[in-house]
């Protein structure tokens, strides 16, 4: 009989990077034994609660992965280089943790008796699509190694459920920002750089006209999805969810919450929009995001000591 006031054990893989280092902080929090995998090759030690058991480890490591999901009731596997220009230059290094890393994640956790598996997934698996908002039943079309690693992670998830009986969840995230934001980071993105780019006292460069726009999703609303996926009876069968504030924002509003001075530079190869469509996340999960974008860059722009 298992002891009720044993802690929940969870691992969290990439749990030293943005995102990963929020949602360890809100588990230690609620009360659970959380377990920090991460080879700190994009995350930072200073980041890992400490509270949180770390282990230094490579999700290439079946062996490892093995050793250290055993006993756990759920995994949150963020682990991932996620660079889009990155997995276009390094597609082989890429591949190898991005997508092998998931399989020994999967694998590891149907061994270990997981309770479920819950991957973050990408809104960068959709590509560039023509039709607004973006909704999970469209065909994926990934313009990147990064976006297709993201998309067969979301497949072999679906597999290792239907095929292994693992319950998974893969969430689709859209544009991440909040606190612990990384200015040099994968997922800055624009936020990382104009916080930067305003610290350091230069204009703010914003690509093309600034009129394309984004669905941007803060870090608290992905953490209270991951918990909801994770405890929630009704989802484990490999579904894929949008996670987004189904609101959009162009670049050039975000800049102007910054502040400073703008200057445009030339356009790149990159998604004119994106909104998520997050009706299935209200239906599936009962969540939907409590947030407010402006709040956000306010208290923002007060950690990175910005008025």
């Amino acid at each position: 009989m298992q002891d009720e006031n044993k802690k929940t054990k969870v691992v969290v893989t990439g749990g030293a990077g943005f995102i990963g280092c929020n949602m360890v902080d809100a588990f230690v929090d609620k009360g659970w034994e959380v377990h920090v995998v991460d080879n700190l090759v994009a995350g930072h030690r200073e980041n890992i609660h400490p509270k949180a058991i770390f282990h230094e480890k490579d999700v290439r490591n079946l062996e490892d992965m093995h050793v250290i999901l055993e006993g756990a009731t759920y995994v949150f596997h963020l682990a991932a280089l996620p660079r889009v220009q990155f997995s276009i230059e390094h597609p082989i290094q890429t591949n190898e943790v991005n997508v092998g890393g998931t399989l020994n994640i999967l694998k590891a956790a149907h061994d270990a008796g997981v309770k479920k598996v819950v991957f973050s997934a990408s809104s960068s698996a959709y590509g560039d699509q023509t039709i607004m908002p973006l909704r999970e039943e469209m065909s994926a079309n990934p313009k990147s190694p990064y976006g297709l690693h993201k998309y067969i992670g979301e497949l072999y998830c679906r597999l290792w459920s239907e095929v292994y009986g693992l319950p998974t969840v893969s969430l689709r995230y859209f544009n991440v920002y909040g606190p612990k934001v990384n200015p040099n980071g994968a997922y800055a993105l624009a936020f990382g750089l104009f916080l930067r780019l305003r610290k350091e006292g230069k204009p703010l460069t914003v690509t093309g006209d600034g009129m394309q726009t984004r669905d941007m999703t803060h870090v608290r609303d992905v953490i209270r999805a991951n918990i909801l996926a994770a405890e929630s009876e009704t989802v484990g069968k490999g579904e894929v969810i949008n996670i987004g504030s189904g609101k959009n924002h162009t670049i050039n509003h975000l800049a102007e919450l910054m502040g400073g001075e703008i200057v445009h530079i030339a356009p790149r190869l990159e998604p004119h929009d994106t909104l998520a469509d997050i009706s299935l996340a209200k239906k599936l999960l009962g969540w939907e995001p409590k947030e407010n974008f402006e709040e956000g860059i306010v208290e923002l722009k007060k950690e990175f000591g910005l008025n």
